[in-house]
């Protein structure tokens, strides 16, 4: 009987060392908060490690160095390359309780098992065989 209870009691620690690791690990990520500036220096993103953009800061002048669309796209620029930082140091801050060759990043991505051919998008091929030609604005959507 108090082998069994040993083993209980090793199963109990292994649990609560696990329980520890997770922990640390949620503790890791909540403080994850990366930044970028764009190259022109008008823009600011901040990222969580969860790619929440939780920060954003424009220089005084930066409706007038760019049109609104062209801001835009530099916001989302610059907000893409924060995500990769962030998503990086995500990736780091699970590394250690993921067994050895899985990829922190492609897990977080949720892609870690599967192969480039299962992510790819669909291939659309335009069919034309149940087009009505020979009737008023055949084949236009």
């Amino acid at each position: 009987m108090t082998d069994h209870r040993a083993q209980v009691e090793d199963l109990l620690a292994d649990y609560r060392r696990g329980r520890d690791q997770l922990a640390e690990v949620h503790r890791a990520l909540s403080a994850i908060s990366e930044s970028a500036t764009s190259d022109c220096g008008v823009v600011t993103a901040t990222v969580s490690a969860q790619g929440a953009l939780t920060a954003l800061d424009l220089r005084d002048d930066a409706y007038r160095v760019y049109r609104p669309a062209d801001l835009a796209a530099v916001i989302v620029r610059t907000a893409a390359v924060a995500d990769a930082r962030a998503a990086s140091a995500a990736g780091h801050a699970v590394a250690p309780v993921l067994p050895s060759g899985t990829d922190p990043e492609a897990l977080l991505r949720g892609t870690a098992d599967l192969h480039r051919a299962e992510i790819a998008p669909p291939v659309v091929e335009d069919s034309y065989e149940n087009v009505a030609w020979l009737e008023p604005d055949a084949g236009r959507p």
